[in-house]
């Protein structure tokens, strides 16, 4: 006989996916058989296939040890060839999470034409043999567009994921980030609720019902600013993809460095003048409840050392 006490990294899983992941050798038709059999057990129950197992639970499984978990290493795979992540800058780690400053142009995710080289790459290779803990690969727990550069969260195990998921979906986490605009803002502070098309609607979803908008509300506050330029921090209420970049672009007043929504010629000539070669948004301070007991974390990362440079050079005085 087997038994497996589920912790709280599984907690939550199905019966099934948790067996075909503990029992890899064995066929899932034979599984589900021993379920159905009620060979497996769990709390000394009859188990269901697709029940969620909780924190404490014991899973009994009736049957031969050997036979069912295979020859030692018989399931496992080769890891990749490492990558050099030691340059990555880490902010904040415990058993649970791992906050990183990511660096301008490097992706977050594997995505469009992006197949490998990510921050999710390089962050499980700095944590090599405890990047998967029970089945969860480490992994952001929110996203940066790529030439925006910041804090980012990563949950290591499977609770803080789910943790993380609720406090960006439901606002209680705050972010500050600092951007330089194009033009003077006719006030210093302001709110721009402005509805944003969703941006990964498909084109089957827009002829059907058209195009779905969704809400949004960036608030900003002027650090400084001179007759070509203002230099903000800004704060989101929701989340949507490239809502600080849209939001300004529609105010007038574009991200400098901007290449998707910005102005063009004022790009160039913040590049010749001012030596900008990157978008000027970087997320600065991040504020959350902790995933394990929820103390009140604040995490920042100082602004780079090309956009203070750039800053600097535009002869914005900051309040």
């Amino acid at each position: 006989m087997i038994e497996f006490r589920i912790d709280e990294d599984n907690a939550g899983v199905r019966l099934d996916k948790f067996l075909r992941k503990r029992l890899a050798t064995v066929p899932t038709s034979h599984l589900y058989k021993m379920v159905r059999t009620k060979r497996v057990r769990v709390n000394g129950k009859r188990a269901q296939v697709d029940q969620p197992l909780a924190t404490g639970d014991l899973l009994t499984i009736r049957g031969d040890e050997k036979n069912l978990l295979g020859p030692p290493g018989q399931a496992s795979k080769a890891l990749p060839a490492a990558l050099d992540a030691s340059w990555l800058e880490v902010l904040y780690e415990d058993d649970w999470m791992m906050a990183v400053n990511k660096p301008a142009g490097l992706a977050v995710h594997p995505g469009s034409g992006i197949t490998g080289g990510t921050l999710v790459d390089f962050v499980r290779a700095r944590l090599g043999t405890k990047a998967t803990r029970n089945d969860f690969a480490a992994s952001p727990a929110h996203r940066l567009d790529r030439e925006t550069s910041g804090v980012i969260l990563v949950a290591k195990r499977r609770p803080a994921m789910v943790h993380f998921t609720d406090v960006f979906t439901h606002g209680k986490a705050r972010k500050r980030y600092l951007v330089l605009v194009r033009g003077r803002m006719p006030k210093d502070r302001g709110v721009i609720d402005l509805l944003l098309s969703e941006h990964q609607q498909t084109a089957e979803s827009k002829a059907r019902r058209g195009v779905n908008m969704q809400e949004a509300v960036t608030r900003y506050h002027v650090l400084g600013q001179t007759d070509q330029v203002a230099y903000l921090e800004c704060a989101i209420d929701t989340g949507r993809t490239h809502q600080i970049r849209r939001h300004l672009a529609a105010l007038g007043h574009p991200v400098a460095g901007d290449r998707k929504y910005g102005d063009f010629p004022f790009n160039r000539e913040a590049r010749d003048r001012w030596g900008l070669k990157r978008m000027f948004l970087h997320s600065e301070r991040i504020e959350f409840p902790h995933p394990d007991d929820g103390r009140n974390i604040r995490l920042c990362a100082p602004l780079p050392t090309e956009l203070e440079d750039a800053l600097r050079r535009t002869g914005v005085t900051q309040k």
